[in-house]
């Protein structure tokens, strides 16, 4: 009783944290309320009273951070869910975690996974991982990192079917002897073993290393520059939250990067759309008002297009980088470049 209390409270937090994270515990909660004796006593004794006060501690929280009261996980069960306001960031097909999104994830994992899915018979534990998937589907913006909860319980059900490979069956044991079946099951696990780790430390090492590293290594070396004093202001023409931004240069300088806030009227282009549409008239544009920086960041693609009035605004390319970026029209752009006034840092590769 008193450790199921504690549990309702970790996942009340979670959910206050991370409103989706809802999407778990409802399936957990309704099989735990399924096999329950006594509902009621559970609902009124211990859901609710742990639910009120998650939600009062939070609700005095925002209180405090904002001035008014505000009740987070509504607005944001609004925007997401309600008014549909992720779509503004792109929307895929219903069926994308399932066909694409999440076979991505698990990649050679995949028929390791559905094998011990089959063998295991854990049906509770699968169909979590269903209804995450279905649940998310729902919704028209789809992202990776909404389905990573479930990743780790997929890759569990994979660890189930290779320690299938590695048991032979007690009957065929006795019926051709245990040395060779044996013998026979650990071939398959080591070829197992081995096709796994021959297809996904390759990938691993390719993500980890090369794959949209020039954001990254833009921000490291502005981030030396500016602690030599040979920075005082950045301009990002690029999409907002390209780069690592303040995280990395750890320097309290002005930066500035193109804004992407979605509007409440629809319709309304945000900077982003409307720099990616004519980038030298809202370079042009925005230079009216700007505060002159000392070094502009942004990707080769938009930098052919800027040259001349980076040039007539008197600045130079300084470095470029490296960043590998296949775009959704599968183009490949494969670098970042720095301009600075009396030197430039561009970023190729968007």
């Amino acid at each position: 009783m008193v450790s199921r209390k504690w549990g309702l409270a970790i996942a009340a937090l979670a959910c206050a944290i991370r409103p989706t994270s809802a999407i778990t515990w409802v399936y957990v909660g309704l099989l735990e309320l399924f096999v329950m004796r006594d509902r009621l006593r559970f609902m009124f004794h211990e859901l609710v009273p742990v639910g009120v006060l998650v939600l009062t501690l939070t609700c005095l929280l925002d209180r405090l951070m904002y001035g008014s009261w505000i009740l987070v996980p509504l607005n944001f069960l609004k925007f997401n869910f309600l008014s549909s306001g992720g779509d503004y960031y792109g929307t895929h097909k219903w069926h994308w975690y399932f066909t694409q999104g999440f076979p991505v994830m698990l990649f050679t994992f995949l028929p390791f996974s559905v094998a011990g899915v089959i063998l295991s018979k854990q049906w509770k534990l699968s169909g979590l991982i269903a209804w995450v998937l279905g649940l998310y589907s729902v919704l028209g913006h789809k992202e990776f990192r909404f389905v990573l909860p479930v990743l780790p319980l997929t890759l569990m059900f994979s660890g189930y079917s290779l320690a299938a490979i590695a048991t032979p069956n007690s009957s065929d044991s006795q019926r051709k002897g245990s040395s060779k079946i044996h013998t026979k099951c650990h071939s398959k696990m080591q070829l197992a073993i081995f096709f796994l780790l021959a297809t996904n430390i390759p990938m691993a090492l390719y993500m980890s290393l090369i794959h949209q590293r020039g954001t990254e290594d833009v921000m490291n070396y502005l981030s030396k520059e500016a602690l030599n004093e040979k920075v005082n202001g950045i301009l990002f023409l690029m999409p907002c939250h390209a780069t690592l931004y303040y995280s990395t240069l750890h320097r309290n300088l002005p930066m500035r990067f193109l804004d992407c806030s979605p509007s409440e009227e629809k319709g309304i282009l945000d900077e982003l759309d409307r720099f990616m549409l004519d980038p030298v008239g809202f370079a042009a544009e925005f230079a009216k008002n700007w505060s002159l920086p000392s070094h502009i960041v942004l990707f080769d693609s938009e930098e052919r297009q800027l040259r001349e009035f980076l040039i007539a605004n008197f600045f130079k390319e300084i470095r470029r980088f490296f960043h590998a970026h296949f775009k959704v029209d599968r183009s490949l752009q494969a670098s970042v470049v720095v301009y600075a006034s009396k030197g430039l840092v561009y970023l190729n590769g968007y």
